[in-house]
């Protein structure tokens, strides 16, 4: 799937992106704060994290709109990116 920011709000793309990765894993592809880009397959799945017992607790902290706290399944641990800087958000099936 590509996210064209001429036509969706960041809201909206901030609301699809994480109705796919609720719905399983994807790898998602966005440009880092530094101007790389990155690649990362993760989830917001809630069996996928029940299986590897990740922590879905909140952490307190303020919730920034433009930001996506996600599951990276490579990395193991939480990380995040910024709404506005997705290229592509591609979903796949999980093996597990």
């Amino acid at each position: 799937m590509k996210i064209d920011h001429k036509y969706y709000t960041r809201a909206e793309n901030k609301d699809t992106i994480r109705k796919i990765l609720r719905d399983g894993p994807a790898k998602v592809v966005f440009t880092k704060k530094d101007g790389t880009i990155r690649e990362m397959v993760c989830t917001l799945k809630r069996c996928i994290l029940e299986e590897k017992d990740v922590e879905l607790k909140n952490s307190g902290r303020h919730v920034n709109d433009g930001i996506l706290n996600v599951y990276d399944l490579e990395k193991n641990d939480w990380r995040s990116f910024r709404i506005d800087s997705v290229h592509t958000v591609e979903a796949f099936a999980y093996d597990g």
